[in-house]
């Protein structure tokens, strides 16, 4: 590379300061045999020691994570033979809190000076807290993903054994995953909203019972009153399933199968629990039904 015009840069001490600063990196050397570390005030900073007086190896272990102590000693240990670069992250201790540091030099004594080592303290602890939440999402979804299927296959299945054809099966597998996926649209969080967890339970029955009035919306036909309740995700799961069964058989069998029908769902709070009641007026005679039981007397139970 050429320089005509201008003074070539120069790496001397005062610049390599500059951009270690700027890049936050915090230098370090370490003499073999006394065992002595020398830090700047970047490396300092990063292990929460003083300014200034001696440090030994020994000193910065006691600030490491015990469960990575052995770790570190042991990695830098090989690094005396080791040929190549070397980097790798540990623990530190900040008091009650928990960083994360990232070492990195030259093994096999290469660029050794009389008996002392060099190399270089990064911050890791931004890169591991993003790492770690990508892991915890990541195992998250694998659980959902899981469960997910679980209950897609169990309504199959309980679907398959109470269809008379291929497209009765269908219909009903169709409508009780359309429950569910309306149901986790209350619960799926909001660009710029955060996680929303749980979803008021007059919301919830509202969105699940408006498919079944004819009149439009609900308090048509369907009449909702429940107090101020907030459901989560696992028992909203649950109650989609359970009231998108009982109002299929209130359309069937029930007050929502003839036209001058009512159905109400209230919700009585005593002493802390939620009891939702189901009150059906002007339907057809119900009588006790015979056989074996559907998904709604499954789901309930």
């Amino acid at each position: 590379m050429s320089w005509e015009g201008s003074e070539a840069p120069v790496w001397d001490a005062a610049r390599l300061r500059i951009a270690a600063d700027a890049a936050g990196v915090g230098l370090w050397s370490w003499n073999v045999d006394t065992d002595e570390i020398a830090l700047d005030e970047h490396g300092r900073a990063f292990w929460g020691v003083a300014s200034d007086g001696p440090l030994t190896f020994a000193d910065l272990s006691s600030r490491i994570a015990p469960p990575d102590r052995d770790r570190v000693k042991a990695a830098f240990a090989a690094t005396r033979t080791a040929q190549g670069p070397y980097d790798f992250d540990f623990r530190i201790l900040h008091g009650e809190d928990i960083g994360w540091v990232s070492a990195r030099g030259r093994g096999g004594d290469e660029g050794i000076v009389g008996r002392t080592m060099f190399g270089v303290f990064l911050d890791s602890t931004p890169r591991k807290e993003a790492e770690e939440a990508r892991d915890l999402l990541a195992g998250e979804m694998g659980h959902r993903i899981k469960n997910l299927f679980a209950l897609a296959s169990g309504l199959a299945a309980i679907a398959a054994r109470s269809a008379a054809t291929t497209a009765g099966m269908a219909h009903d597998l169709t409508q009780r995953l359309g429950a569910l996926g309306r149901a986790q649209d209350l619960l799926r969080p909001v660009a710029g909203e955060g996680a929303r967890g749980a979803v008021l339970l007059g919301d919830l029955l509202g969105v699940l019972l408006a498919p079944f009035d004819d009149r439009g919306g609900v308090n048509g036909r369907i009449g909702v009153s429940v107090p101020e309740v907030r459901v989560g995700e696992a028992a909203a799961t649950t109650l989609a399933l359970v009231v998108h069964e009982l109002a299929t058989n209130s359309v069937k069998y029930g007050s929502l199968s003839v036209a001058g029908g009512t159905l109400d769902v209230s919700c009585p709070s005593d002493d802390g629990e939620v009891a939702v009641v189901w009150t059906e007026r002007g339907g057809p005679p119900v009588s006790t039904p015979v056989g074996p039981g559907g998904f709604g007397s499954r789901a309930a139970g």
